[in-house]
């Protein structure tokens, strides 16, 4: 399913704006970018987080820089058939990774359905 750079961050924008208010209002120091693919090691990773979920933050969190979620272009509209199926891969990767950030592991999400 061939969707553009620009239609694909609309969508991560959208995703991020179904995070209830509360929870996105919790979110510290942390950007959302996306990129066309995922490293040559995992051709397959829609999402990825990377830094210290919130869970784990202590007194000495100060001065790092922002832990990054990653949402990848290439996996997910090649999975998809549908413009449909891209805007709810989309979200579900997008609260996946966000869930990440404050600090729920892969099985609790799978057990959630977002794994």
């Amino acid at each position: 399913m061939e969707v553009s750079e620009d239609q694909f961050e609309a969508l991560v924008g959208q995703a991020l704006d179904t995070i209830p208010a509360r929870l996105a209002h919790a979110m510290q120091n942390v950007v959302v970018l996306v990129e066309a693919e995922p490293p040559d090691s995992d051709p397959d990773l829609l999402g990825i987080y990377e830094g210290i979920p919130l869970t784990e933050r202590d007194h000495w969190y100060a001065g790092v820089l922002p832990d990054r979620i990653t949402i990848f272009r290439g996996p997910i509209t090649r999975m998809c058939d549908t413009y449909e199926q891209v805007v709810e891969e989309v979200r579900v990767t997008v609260v996946h990774e966000v869930a990440h950030h404050f600090g729920i592991d892969d099985d609790e999400l799978h057990d959630l359905g977002y794994g």
